[in-house]
């Protein structure tokens, strides 16, 4: 990731995210592996967060309550429901991060798509990060998804190795939700 500065992001002087809350979202149960937790998915994760966090907003994420993986067991399908819906409920944008393995497949993440319902249904603005172009295993119903709701995709490489573009967006979706409460 870029150089984090105290002024925010290199290229992104400007953008202050301070009254925005974004929910992070993405794989959690099919990225914990024998070894530990998907370390590609934690790094990508983990750059958006600190993206977000260096520029002011605040995030909501289960990758972080659950550490990665490592307090999962310790939460109850209930609570872990009434958590996110909650969260959904209070976000301004929703970004999920979907990433691919090595087959080029989206990896699976049941979780992350009923939030990209969740946050469809309660009218919440979407930025996809993943590559791009998208998976071909890609459902027809995230692919069409843009069709019904405020959907943006955003390629994941690019959001790790210049993610002004990323945070110039977020701006961009989550002051006009701001803005209009």
């Amino acid at each position: 990731m870029s150089d984090t500065t105290a002024n925010g992001v290199d290229g992104t002087g400007l953008v202050d995210l301070s009254g925005v809350s974004v929910f992070v979202g993405g794989p959690i149960q099919h990225a914990i592996h024998q070894d530990g937790f998907h370390e590609p998915l934690r790094h990508a994760i983990h750059d958006v967060i600190e993206t977000v966090t260096a520029v002011n907003g605040t995030v909501f994420s289960a990758h972080v309550a659950e550490k990665f993986g490592v307090d999962t067991p310790l939460f109850s399908p209930d609570q872990v429901s009434v958590r996110d819906f909650g969260w959904m409920r209070r976000c301004d944008v929703f970004v999920p991060v979907l990433p691919v393995g090595t087959d080029g497949d989206l990896m699976r993440t049941d979780g992350t798509h009923i939030e990209l319902g969740w946050a469809s249904a309660l009218g919440k603005p979407i930025v996809v990060v993943t590559p791009t172009p998208m998976a071909a295993n890609a459902s027809h119903l995230l692919r069409g998804l843009p069709s019904v709701a405020d959907v943006s995709v955003f390629d994941l490489t690019e959001a790790r190795e210049d993610p002004a573009g990323l945070l110039l967006l977020l701006s961009k979706v989550g002051r006009e939700v701001v803005m209009s409460e």
